[in-house]
């Protein structure tokens, strides 16, 4: 996802954070996509989404990756909520170092960063993919379309279903089997809600 980014900025030739037309077919050229360049504007146009004549960075995102599907969204939303312990919708810096094994990270294991210092810095990543994308400011936490907008990328690079429901499984620590308990704990934490909502009333 990153190397994205940096491919979007060497494309990007006069830094206007957007393609326009000369600019995107300079790249195909210079990439030798396979695409002449009659049909370089047909292209172009099926991917500036909003019709405005440039291609900005949420709309090339979503022309190279692939989407997401429904059952890896469900998985990717499962992991979510297994992590977001109180249910605020919003993962924080503690619910994160509870379940990410950060230990298994290669740098960490070498004694070259602690452990601390990648927590940190793969929450900066969560946010940053989504908000580049999206124009949006970091507030230190990790929304659900942050997380499921990081894994889309994650998963885009991972063709094998079963193989993505692994890295992400091992990654969070996450079992089939805690579904049914994350959605009882869902249930009373909403029903404690409206409890409190009521008293207050």
């Amino acid at each position: 996802m990153i190397g994205l980014q940096r491919l979007f900025k060497m494309m990007d030739d006069d830094g206007s954070q957007s393609l326009s037309l000369p600019e995107f077919t300079k790249t195909c050229r210079d990439f030798k996509v396979g695409i002449s360049d009659e049909n370089v504007p047909i292209l172009f146009s099926v991917f500036d989404s909003n019709g405005d004549g440039t291609l900005n960075y949420k709309e090339f995102i979503d022309a190279v990756r692939e989407p997401l599907s429904e059952s890896r969204r469900q998985l990717i939303e499962q992991v979510f909520n297994h992590i977001d312990v109180d249910g605020s919708g919003k993962l924080d810096i503690e619910e994160v170092k509870a379940k990410f094994d950060v230990h298994r990270h290669p740098e960490v294991i070498q004694g070259k960063r602690t452990a601390e210092i990648v927590l940190n810095e793969f929450i900066s990543t969560l946010e940053a993919n989504h908000n580049n994308i999206n124009g949006l400011d970091s507030d230190g936490m990790v929304s659900l379309e942050e997380f499921v907008e990081y894994y889309t990328n994650v998963g885009s690079s991972i063709e094998s279903d079963s193989e993505f429901s692994s890295t992400l499984k091992h990654t969070w620590g996450f079992k089939e089997e805690e579904t049914d308990t994350i959605s009882q704990r869902r249930t009373q934490q909403a029903a404690g809600a409206r409890k409190a909502a009521e008293e207050q009333v």
